[in-house]
């Protein structure tokens, strides 16, 4: 558990993170829950493989008003399987929903290849990280991304959390990540996708000592 302003953050695995206030609980890519979490009032779920959308994991926390936030690609995946209100979201799109302001980022892979030309996230399936901004705080959870230029224009959006991938299989190894948290200076780097499927937390270990040495601020959870 990490505790920033008047947020309490619990990484679960690999992508999976609980953002509250005490009151409202906000889910992204819930996965391998350990059981007996609070129920979410919203849960954003970044792309369709297994690993991110987890009907399993998702019918532990749901409720009758719980909202899911997600790309088209995702919804055609949940069809049927809840009666919630889902919200889609598109890079580039802004929203303001209830309590929450929502920025769709691209997410997508440039040098991570599943075969020659063929990368595992495509920038044309319109994967999401989402930039969230709850009691004050921006936080970004990228997604399963490499280092896009889409990141570069961040800074001024002064992100206060960033959830950034470290493990470099699917996603930005943990110099790249350096290098992507730099452009974006959040106050403060959490390193994931490790330690469950893919990565060791010695990746997130450098990582944090990567952006240290740059003068930025992290935080393994």
């Amino acid at each position: 558990m990490f505790k920033y302003k008047s947020l309490e953050i619990k990484r679960f695995c690999h992508d999976s993170f609980l953002v509250s206030d005490g009151k409202v609980n906000i889910y992204f890519d819930p996965f391998k829950l350990h059981g007996g979490e609070p129920k979410a009032d919203y849960i954003f779920i970044s792309h369709e493989h297994f690993d991110h959308f987890s009907p399993d994991d998702i019918h532990k926390i749901i409720r009758d008003s719980t909202i899911l936030f997600m790309n088209e690609m995702t919804k055609g995946e949940i069809e049927g399987l809840y009666n919630n209100k889902m919200v889609i979201i598109k890079p580039g799109d802004s929203i303001d929903y209830k309590d929450l302001h929502i920025k769709g980022v691209p997410a997508y892979n440039i040098n991570k290849f599943r075969e020659p030309d063929k990368v595992y996230h495509p920038k044309e399936d319109n994967k999401l990280g989402f930039i969230v901004t709850f009691q004050g705080v921006k936080m970004y959870h990228t997604g399963d991304t490499d280092h896009i230029p889409e990141m570069d224009a961040l800074p001024s959006e002064k992100i206060d959390l960033l959830f950034i991938p470290v493990s470099g299989t699917y996603v930005m190894t943990p110099s790249e990540a350096v290098e992507a948290a730099l452009k974006i200076k959040a106050d403060i780097s959490i390193p994931m996708h490790y330690g469950t499927i893919v990565g060791e937390k010695k990746q997130a270990e450098e990582f944090k000592e990567g952006v240290q040495k740059k003068g930025l601020k992290s935080e393994i959870i």
